[in-house]
């Protein structure tokens, strides 16, 4: 099996302005996921960027980069235009990783691709992990995910899913006994000819209410394959204070 990552890497960012240049021990932090997807079974590793600094900084570390253009609403939007320019084949497998996950364990972008190969009828394969505590559960910045018995998305929500009705009516403030709640994981695998299909699509109400894109791909009735990931993921980067933690994790020795 043979697959190809895709950085998509902006520089305007409303939390973090710069955030793919930010230094990270002394690194930009595009040049930390770069090093990550370079560590998995990908054939090639692409940055899709709009911006000129992260363009350089990414040829810098020897990456091979596609410029793309400034108007994308998405990452996801990004992906497509790289896919349509570098002409891959509809039966491309593509990995979707995003250019704020310095710490993102090259074992899981190898699980998410092969993860789509292994499913046929799947458009698009992504991972998830267990909720651990009541107020990640509750938190909607936490994407939840409800699975079927084989592994296919029924659906993702920043709300609690599923509403254990007894349980949540005596408390809160604790994971009822016994249960299996999932956090998505933004990593998603995808074939090329899928992906130039899908951003074509407007968005459904779904998508617009809960803000994930993911739900428009399950209105339009297209499968979504969710493993459970091998290996826990480090956190992203979204604000300063994210930046300080990976920063922190690096120095330690850790991931």
């Amino acid at each position: 099996m043979g697959f190809t990552v895709i950085i998509p890497a902006r520089f305007a960012s409303a939390r973090l302005p710069g955030k793919p240049l930010r230094l990270i021990a002394g690194r930009p932090m595009i040049e930390h996921v770069y090093q990550r997807a370079r560590a998995s079974g990908a054939d090639e590793v692409v940055i899709a960027t709009d911006d000129d600094r992260i363009a350089d900084a990414a040829v810098e570390c020897g990456a091979r980069v596609c410029l793309t253009a400034p108007t994308h609403p998405s990452g996801t939007d990004r992906l497509a235009e790289v896919a349509r320019k570098l002409d891959f084949p509809d039966d491309r497998i593509l990995v979707n990783l995003q250019g704020d996950e310095p710490l993102m364990p090259p074992a899981l972008i190898d699980q998410v691709a092969a993860d789509l190969a292994a499913h046929d009828t799947a458009s698009v394969a992504t991972l998830c992990e267990p909720v651990t505590t009541a107020a990640e559960l509750f938190d909607p910045n936490v994407v939840k995910v409800v699975s079927d018995e084989q592994g296919y998305a029924l659906y993702f929500s920043r709300a609690v899913v599923p509403w254990d009705r007894d349980a949540f009516a005596v408390s809160t403030r604790e994971l009822p006994a016994g249960a299996a709640y999932y956090r998505h994981i933004g990593l998603y695998a995808y074939r090329a000819g899928f992906i130039r299909e899908f951003v074509g699509w407007e968005q459904c109400a779904l998508e617009r209410a809960e803000m994930l894109e993911q739900l428009r791909r399950l209105w339009r009735g297209r499968r979504i394959h969710v493993a459970r990931a091998c290996e826990r993921p480090g956190p992203g980067v979204d604000t300063e204070r994210d930046l300080e933690r990976v920063e922190s994790l690096l120095r330690a020795g850790g991931r």
